[in-house]
């Protein structure tokens, strides 16, 4: 506490684009560095502000008949509060979501990460790669985006990263850092 009974913070130096989540710095290996680092596509937050438009034109509509149809007072105001409710049930979670995933590609490794409450996490060494995919939906290709799935020979599934922007420069560029990495080139 400083003298004048406040608490005071400490400010802590801004490391580029870093999102809250994710791979830091500190979590890096030895030599290794950041190559790409990305958050799913904006186009998932498209849906959520729909619901916004929506719901707040049943909230405006309930204000303007009301009158019209001689109702309660209170009605436009219950249905103002069921749309703000509905609203925020429709709009946090996928604003959440979308703020606390991340995918990491370094010179030594693909990371997801991901979770509010939970984090989970699931890295794939590019050694350990042997396919890199993607598939591109019509909206995909609309937004310029698409979903890269990295399998590494495992039992496990292949990562499944959603949404990825400018999908195919991302395989590209996966694709050289795995070439790269392969110890029989070297």
């Amino acid at each position: 506490m400083s003298h004048s009974g406040r608490v005071r913070t400490a400010r802590l130096p801004i490391r580029g684009n870093m999102p809250r989540m994710g791979l830091r710095e500190e979590h890096l290996a030895e030599g290794e560095a950041v190559i790409l680092r990305l958050r799913t596509h904006r186009k998932v937050l498209l849906r959520p502000l729909a619901w916004i438009v929506v719901l707040g034109a049943v909230a405006v509509g309930s204000w303007i008949v009301t009158p019209m149809f001689g109702l309660p007072s209170w009605a436009p105001l219950f249905a103002t509060g069921v749309a703000v409710l509905l609203v925020v049930a429709a709009t946090i979670p996928p604003y959440l979501k979308w703020v606390t995933t991340t995918y990491v590609v370094t010179n030594q490794r693909v990371s997801l990460r991901t979770g509010i409450l939970t984090h989970t996490g699931r890295d794939i060494p590019l050694y350990r790669i042997n396919d890199v995919t993607f598939e591109k939906q019509l909206d995909d290709r609309l937004f310029g985006c698409g979903t890269l799935v990295i399998s590494d020979g495992s039992d496990r599934e292949g990562m499944v990263l959603d949404d990825v922007p400018d999908v195919e420069q991302v395989q590209r560029t996966l694709q050289d850092l795995v070439r790269k990495s392969d110890p029989r080139d070297n």
